[in-house]
């Protein structure tokens, strides 16, 4: 890998890591109403899935689907979350919002 390409991808983890917060379910309900909310297992690193999302990595992304290691909320975990008022790290990648919980 280049020299500039490291440092790009370097600027890209860090501006990204710069920008994944906390936050509460609650907060989240209106991203998820609208279907824009993907859940990371804890196997997974957030800001490598957010990565792949900004740089349109299809099969990568596909992969962690298909694996259950990125997936779509469901009402009934949803629910959970919202009982809980669970806390999640989130970044947004227009026009999802990718979460993992907080451990």
């Amino acid at each position: 890998m280049s020299e500039s390409l490291q440092q790009s991808s370097q600027q890209l983890r860090d501006r990204l890591n710069g920008e994944t917060a906390k936050i509460q379910w609650h907060e989240l309900q209106k991203h998820y109403a609208a279907g824009n909310v993907m859940a990371v297992s804890g196997e997974v690193d957030l800001i490598e899935v957010a990565i792949a999302f900004h740089q349109d990595q299809r099969v990568q992304v596909q992969s962690w689907l298909n694996r259950g290691m990125l997936f779509e909320v469901n009402d009934a975990q949803a629910k959970v979350w919202f009982n809980n008022n669970q806390q999640h790290w989130a970044v947004v990648i227009p026009p999802f919002v990718l979460i993992q919980e907080v451990s």
